[in-house]
């Protein structure tokens, strides 16, 4: 339904979103035809060359792919293989012949995906309904009832409305690989940085510190460049992140009715369900995709103490159970521990020594007990996730609106906090009606927030609020004057 909104004799409002990668640009998209042509300025801050690809989909490398078949990806919730037609439509994997499994599933590369988004914002960026500002925010200060934004260009944007659709920051690299590696030639800290790989030589010996979905990744890129040299991959848990059964199940199990509200509890469950689903020829997957739909309402039911407890003890394994590896990867991933080019270890770094001919001696210990084991090696990756830690100082204009008491991290440490309608809330408990946040750093509130279609249906119901908080008198909107990029 479009919004229809009066303003005789003044600009529009304006609507700053943050971030331009598939968060802030489904949110743009869906805010667009809500609000309808002429009745909001919508302006997306992001340094890419295009909007929808971010961090996860601008990728040049083609081994990476969406870890989820095609006809579950989509822009728009309610036509849930969008993405899947898009594809036959445009023929856009005629060049890509391993994208189709044996039976018949599609996981296109992850740059495929943004060139989907970025082909359906283009139409609105054409006609002006969107903007895309390239550039970098490095500052957002009040300007009366409004916000300035400060970019890394030296233009300047007074917005009514703010939304927050930034990235997670990037790994956080332990202290002992830090204070020994930094400025090693084939020290890759941060993977998913371009050609991040491009340093390490077809025989060296890799550890890769991580073993989830970026670890994975590392490795099914390093075999595509015909590396052939071993790769040790260490996590404290040693879980890796496990493959698809592609025959068709229906989502397993109830987890909201009755809710659990302990995290002991929810696990047993859990358990009690995959074992029941077994007994009737289901396997797990088909549990814990019924665990994602429903992962909202299983967060919320949990206090805050039973939501950190989860995070502190139970994240590790749900990481690996819901964000599943490609089948291409999986087959990568195998072929390699066949032939003993791979090993997975679950241990933690004792030490780490940088050797005067930058070899690279590493002591271990197991997570199990016995005894600490030594490895050698030309090159360490680092894939240990997203750095929580620095949620606000990872980025200057976070980190000012948090120095303003306008920000802070929400109880469980995974993001921003916000309140039932992703409104940000201040150091004094008080939501900043005028600041929203979408995608993965509102999942502190919302749980599940870290893959589709739950990303792309909260970008929606962001787009619902900002359009609803726009609904309001005109002599409330901010002059013509006032809004502009200087």
């Amino acid at each position: 339904m479009t919004v229809p909104f009066q303003h005789k004799g003044l600009a529009p409002p304006v609507v700053a979103i943050i971030g331009g990668g598939f968060t802030g640009s489904a949110l743009a998209y869906h805010l667009a035809g809500l609000v309808g042509a002429a009745a909001v300025r919508i302006v997306v801050y992001e340094p890419r060359a295009t909007l929808g690809g971010g961090l996860a989909y601008d990728t040049a490398e083609p081994v990476h792919r969406i870890n989820v078949p095609a006809s579950r990806m989509s822009l728009i919730p309610s036509q849930g293989e969008h993405f899947q037609d898009w594809l036959l439509e445009t023929g856009a994997l005629d060049d890509d012949a391993e994208a189709t499994t044996p039976d018949g599933h599609v996981f296109a590369r992850r740059s495929t995906f943004g060139g989907y988004v970025a082909a359906h914002l283009q139409p609105l960026l054409a006609a002006g309904a969107v903007e895309h500002h390239r550039a970098r925010v490095v500052a957002i200060e009040p300007a009366g009832k409004a916000w300035r934004i400060e970019a890394e260009d030296g233009t300047s944007l007074v917005a009514d409305h703010l939304v927050l659709a930034t990235s997670h920051p990037g790994p956080q690299a332990p202290a002992a690989i830090e204070r020994a590696l930094a400025g090693h030639p084939r020290y890759v800290a941060d993977a998913t940085r371009p050609s991040a790989l491009a340093g390490i030589r077809p025989h060296d010996r890799v550890l890769i510190v991580g073993t989830g979905l970026t670890g994975a990744d590392i490795i099914a890129a390093l075999d595509a460049a015909g590396h052939s040299g071993n790769i040790t991959a260490v996590s404290r848990r040693g879980l890796r992140s496990r493959g698809h059964n592609l025959l068709p199940q229906e989502p397993f199990g109830e987890f909201v009715d009755p809710p659990s509200r302990t995290a002991r509890a929810l696990l047993r469950r859990v358990r009690r369900t995959i074992a029941v689903a077994e007994a009737h020829g289901v396997t797990w997957h088909a549990v814990f995709d019924r665990l994602r739909a429903q992962g909202g309402d299983i967060w919320r039911a949990l206090p805050v103490a039973e939501r950190r407890r989860l995070v502190r003890f139970l994240r590790p394994y749900w990481d690996v159970h819901r964000f599943r590896i490609a089948p291409q990867v999986e087959a990568a991933i195998e072929q390699r521990l066949s032939t003993g080019g791979l090993r997975f270890h679950a241990a933690s770094l004792v030490s780490v020594v940088r050797e005067p001919d930058d070899t690279i001696a590493v002591t271990f210990r197991p997570r199990r007990g016995g005894l600490p084991f030594k490895g050698r090696y030309d090159a360490v990756v680092l894939a240990t996730g997203p750095g929580h830690g620095r949620i606000l100082s990872s980025q200057p204009c976070l980190a000012g609106l948090a120095e303003a008491g306008v920000l802070k991290v929400d109880s469980v440490g995974l993001g921003i906090a916000v309140d039932a309608e992703s409104r940000a809330i201040g150091e004094d408990g008080v939501n900043v009606g005028d600041i929203h946040v979408a995608g993965p750093l509102a999942r502190g509130t919302f749980g599940e927030l870290m893959g589709l279609p739950q990303v792309t249906e909260h970008a929606v119901f962001v787009a619902e609020r900002v359009t609803a908080s726009l609904a309001r008198p005109a002599s409330q909107a901010v002059t013509a004057g006032e809004c502009r990029i200087d």
